[in-house]
This record gives structure tokens, sequence and C-alpha cells, in this order.
């Protein structure tokens, strides 16, 4: 049963409002859905809009955050956990230990190292997690693309495409949150 998402989001909302959107509904789904919000601790961004949107629902937020990060990303106030870690391999670390699935939002090269991180772990059986991506418009594509690409290269097993799974929208989140639910009765 997944009771803990792993976010991975920008630390910018970007350009287009949607994401925010995106970002938003996100962290009120895991509030509804009694499932807790595990993220880098940062109230700037798209993090920033999660986990507000969670804690506005009355769900529960875990923010891990790099020392060195605490006056760019700025720590959000209410979390029930505040985690300030040294380094951004202890905080990937930390993060993965407290979550039970992982998904991405839209982001930048921060949001690429903790996802590629997430999938060579889960590719060396280091974890079974599931790893969803969530953006609109076709945001994973071009690196679902590639992922497939480096597999068919044969630098890659051919199935490296498939250890994220991308979701359509909310709606498939909740599905597999609530499928997560029925499989561990």
């Amino acid at each position: 049963m997944i009771r803990s998402l792993l976010l991975f989001c920008g630390s910018r909302p970007g350009h287009d409002p949607a994401h925010a959107e995106l970002a938003a509904g996100l962290g009120s789904l895991c509030a509804n859905r009694g499932v807790a919000l595990v993220y880098g601790g940062g109230r700037v961004g798209l993090m920033g809009v999660a986990a507000r949107a969670c804690m506005a629902g009355g769900g529960r937020v875990i923010g891990i955050i790099p020392r060195l990060l605490m006056t760019t990303e700025i720590a959000q106030d209410g979390l029930d956990e505040l985690h300030v870690v040294e380094t951004l391999h202890e905080r990937k670390a930390l993060m993965h230990k407290f979550s039970d699935a992982i998904i991405a939002l839209p982001g930048s090269i921060g949001t690429l190292d903790e996802l590629f991180e997430s999938l060579t772990w889960r590719e060396l059986g280091i974890h079974d997690k599931p790893v969803w991506l969530l953006g609109g418009q076709g945001y994973w594509q071009p690196l679902t693309a590639l992922l497939a690409h480096i597999g068919q290269a044969g630098f890659g097993p051919p199935h490296l495409d498939q250890l994220a799974e991308p979701l359509q929208d909310l709606a498939a989140l909740s599905q597999k949150l609530e499928a997560s639910r029925h499989a561990n009765r």
C-alpha cells in the first residue's frame, strides 16, 4: 500500500500556469487520499505549491532540505517534519527512505538528477517502488523517447523506458493509489 509519495519537481513554477495547477492538484490528492507527501522541503516553485496544497487539505508533509539550499529554496513553514541534511546525497537517500512511490512533475536539472538516481536505483534493484511521470502537454515525452533510444542502442536494457510510467493526469494517479490499497489486502 502506498502511504507516502515522493515528489520531484521544479523549484520554479515554469511559464505555464497549468504546471502549478497540477502541483496543487497533486498536493490536494495526497491529502484526500491520506498519502503523505515527501519532497525537497522548499516553499518555492512547484514544490512549494504542492506542499501548501497538501497541508491546506489536512495532509501530512515531510520535507528534506540540504542546509546549502535553505536560503535559495527557503524551507516551507508548517511542515509535519522538516529534515535538514548536509548534502544532496543525504537528501535523496532520506527521501527514498520515507517514501513508498515516486512521482516527477515538470522541473529542471535538479528534478532530473533526482529522477535519474531513482531510475538507476530501480534498474539496479536497490528499490522496486513505482516511478511515475506526470506533466501536461507531453512534458516527459522527450525523456521517455531518450530512454527508449538508449535501450535500443544497446547501452541499457531494452526495457529501460519502462522504469518510469507516464501518467495522463491526476485521475490516473488516483487510480494507481487506489489500486495499491487493494493490492495489499
